[in-house]
């Protein structure tokens, strides 16, 4: 029997694709045929996943977290360490895959599936994101380590736990931010040996990022300047910045587009999450539902960061924005999940309200769009 697939969300994620092609067109030929392979292979992979079922998926969701935590620590002995980080196997021919971004899909699965039968056992949820991201954090990768605690935040304000745990979290999180910043300012050097050289930069960007200050961020803001409202054309780079074509690559679109092009990338992308969040409020299994609310959250995150971060409104923290940015390990990932959506749509549960089917709370939908559009038109209006 032919699936159902939402045609929709495929031609949405098409125009992402083909957006990041145009940022790398002028950016790097030889990255340019590596992301068109990478499309290839995520469309090859949506379309397996919608083959199989999602439930055997989830039966094999804890094989698949052991599997990405053994190749986290085996990155720690065996990987060659690419900008004093640990994060990446080398594949002859292709490029780099990055274990972090496989680990953060298996921990959305993995979640969705223990929850779902076990919601009220949070201990052990703290304990199942703790593995990865005490790996993930000697790597180090403090990004990613962020978006696993997304995930779980997500996840469990869905499933209306008790505010204690976020009183006690949020207590957690601020005394590791008063010590880290406390070392930072007053011992430095055992602020390096703990935290590594790595974080001590990414320390030093977010200084920069308080003043206004500094080269990726200056050549970002006059990189979507310059395009004005049509942009310069997709042959012409007027402006230089490192990573144009992964963390940066909305401001060189922005460049190369100007700002009708980056409006229809906004939209695109909206239209992207709001078609993933009307799914998980639709559905009437409460293992999917958790699934697309760890999907919509770690996505929205990475979309609102990079973009933030792009017109300076937010830190820069390194987060790529995802399907657009060039990278084989974000787009194989996030195909995984695409896949795992078709397969929910594909039981055209409709007009059914979690609070009555699910018992989830997850409302995002307002979040989304007046978080996304503050996000671009405070960026119109700084520059």
């Amino acid at each position: 029997m032919l699936k159902k697939i939402d045609y929709f969300l495929l031609c949405l994620l098409i125009i992402m694709n083909i957006f990041s092609l145009i940022g790398l067109f002028n950016y790097d030929k030889i990255l340019l045929y590596k992301q068109i392979i990478w499309i290839l292979i995520g469309i090859v992979i949506i379309l397996f996943i919608t083959v199989i079922d999602n439930n055997i998926i989830y039966k094999n969701s804890h094989i698949i977290y052991i599997i990405c935590n053994i190749l986290l620590l085996l990155l720690l002995f065996f990987a060659q360490p690419i900008n004093g980080s640990k994060c990446w196997f080398k594949i002859p021919g292709l490029g780099n895959i990055q274990i972090s971004e496989f680990t953060k899909i298996s921990l959305i699965i993995f979640l969705s599936d223990y929850l779902s039968k076990n919601n009220k056992i949070i201990f052990k949820s703290i304990i199942i994101v703790l593995i990865p991201s005490i790996l993930t954090f000697l790597e180090p990768d403090t990004g990613a380590v962020l978006m696993y605690s997304i995930i779980v935040l997500a996840i469990l304000f869905a499933l209306k736990i008790s505010y204690k745990w976020y009183l006690g979290g949020t207590l957690i999180i601020t005394s590791c931010i008063f010590l880290i910043l406390y070392l930072y300012f007053f011992n430095i050097n055992l602020f390096i040996k703990i935290l590594g050289s790595s974080f001590f930069l990414r320390i030093e960007r977010l200084i920069d990022w308080f003043n206004k200050e500094g080269m990726q961020l200056n050549n970002s803001m006059m990189a979507i300047s310059i395009g004005g409202l049509l942009g310069t054309g997709i042959n012409k780079n007027l402006v230089y910045f490192p990573e144009g074509h992964t963390d940066f690559i909305f401001a060189t679109i922005s460049s190369h587009l100007g700002f009708l092009g980056s409006f229809i990338l906004i939209i695109t992308i909206l239209l992207f999450d709001i078609r993933i969040i009307n799914l998980a409020i639709q559905s009437k299994s409460k293992r999917d539902s958790l699934l697309l609310v760890g999907f919509i959250s770690v996505l929205f995150y990475q979309q609102f960061q990079n973009i933030g971060m792009t017109f300076g409104i937010l830190p820069i923290t390194g987060i790529t924005l995802p399907f657009i940015s060039y990278g084989g390990s974000s787009i194989l990932s996030y195909s995984i999940l695409v896949g795992m959506y078709m397969n929910i749509y594909n039981k055209k549960m409709v007009n059914y309200l979690p609070s009555r089917t699910n018992g989830l709370s997850f409302r995002p939908l307002p979040l989304v769009i007046i978080a996304s559009l503050v996000t671009f038109i405070t960026g119109l209006i700084y520059i």
